[in-house]
């Protein structure tokens, strides 16, 4: 569970929270002394909420250390992401609502592209789309395997999820992604014999799953690889953790899934901008205490080391934020769950930009910009991310004071 002491802190309250996560927010700058992508994009709204609130920036998991995007999210959920491994696998089952209980074994998969000898040449297919991935898992799904039960599911574009049920299956798996072109997808490997029997289930069904994609030849998506094998987490709802009735508004299923597995109510609603993802929030406005807005874009964009089209995103957010402040929150956290700089094209170790508006309760700094010079100036100064939660609880006039 989250920290264990505030739970008999909680008090009830009218007030309304809203996290804004630009997944992958965190960048660097292209050349030595240039902006960064936060610092380049043209952000009038954020820039005015900093000069108004206070600014800082978090440590994901711990100094030094990658998060993925599952790990980084719970950390700002306020579960420790050390003490609650949840695998890519289970909040993609979770988020296209596949059911993942104790004993089954999900993964996250991608279709890949490859040449004649079996080497990779494409990680993500050319990123076919939705409606191009579609029949591919239909064809997945003809794959069985005698003493198991297995469901797939397509998540979007080059992304699906299959999950695996039957005895003695256990999720101590490793990726078969070797994050490199040029080379053979990794096989399905284990090192504690519990697990043997589920790698070799799943070696099974990769080598079926090959087959059954050369055909046609030259299909962009002529393999697959999986990641973040993962069982049931059993996390805490954050009713119980808050006090909150908490909504989910997002665009790529696995953040809903991090999402459900916490227990928040996923919204559902049309389009993928967000303008469109604000809008949806003002039509639940009234129904929920806390909502987490997911931007997947940004770290879309850092990974395929578009520093332009990162910050062009932020610029759409910013371009949107009216539609949010419109709703009078009393506490608004925008921030990212890591860096993904573009420069890298990759997530990244270093801290994430943070900017804290809460009118009736901030105490504003001297930082007049949002951007990572800034928040590492900031009034909030360096924190894990882990406080977030219990920073926004306490602006939004939610916690007792602790002792007498």
């Amino acid at each position: 569970m989250p920290y264990d002491y505030l739970p008999r802190l909680l008090r009830p309250s009218e007030s309304k929270i809203v996290l804004l996560v630009l997944d992958g927010l965190g960048g660097l700058p292209i050349e030595a002394g240039g902006p960064t992508e936060l610092e380049a994009a043209a952000t009038p709204n954020m820039d005015q909420l900093a000069s108004e609130g206070t600014l800082g920036q978090t440590i994901p998991i711990r100094a030094g250390i990658t998060p993925g995007s599952g790990p980084a999210h719970l950390a700002l959920f306020g579960y420790d992401p050390l003490v609650y491994e949840v695998g890519r696998g289970a909040l993609s089952a979770a988020g296209v609502g596949l059911e993942v209980k104790p004993g089954d074994v999900a993964a996250r998969g991608n279709f890949c592209t490859l040449d004649a000898e079996g080497l990779i040449t494409d990680r993500r297919a050319g990123r076919i789309s939705s409606e191009a991935a579609a029949p591919l898992v239909e064809k997945l799904r003809e794959i069985e395997i005698p003493g198991v039960e297995i469901e797939v599911e397509p998540v979007k574009e080059y992304r699906f999820t299959v999950v695996m049920r039957g005895e003695g299956l256990n999720a101590n798996l490793k990726d078969t992604d070797p994050q490199k072109t040029g080379v053979p997808p990794l096989p399905v490997q284990t090192d504690e014999p519990a697990s043997e029997r589920a790698a070799d289930l799943f070696n099974q069904w990769v080598a079926e799953a090959r087959q059954i994609l050369a055909d046609p030849p030259g299909n962009p998506a002529s393999g697959v690889t999986l990641r973040g094998f993962a069982t049931d987490p059993a996390l805490q709802p954050y009713q119980e953790a808050y006090g909150l009735k908490a909504a989910c508004v997002a665009v790529y299923p696995m953040y809903r899934g991090v999402s459900k597995l916490v227990g928040m109510d996923v919204i559902q609603f049309d389009g993928e901008y967000p303008q469109d993802e604000f809008a949806a929030v003002k039509k639940a406005w009234k129904d929920y205490d806390f909502f987490f807005i997911h931007i997947k874009k940004t770290d879309s964009m850092g990974e395929d080391g578009d520093f332009e089209g990162k910050a062009k995103i932020i610029e759409s957010v910013d371009a949107a934020l009216p539609q949010l402040l419109d709703l009078k929150p009393d506490v608004l956290i925008i921030t990212g769950d890591h860096s993904t700089p573009a420069r890298m094209k990759s997530h990244s170790w270093h801290p994430v930009p943070l900017l804290l508006w809460a009118p009736a309760t901030h105490l504003s700094d001297s930082q007049m910009q949002f951007g990572e010079r800034a928040c590492a100036q900031g009034g909030l100064g360096t924190f894990p991310a882990l406080d977030t939660m219990s920073l926004a609880l306490a602006h939004a006039g939610r916690l007792n004071k602790y002792g007498a």
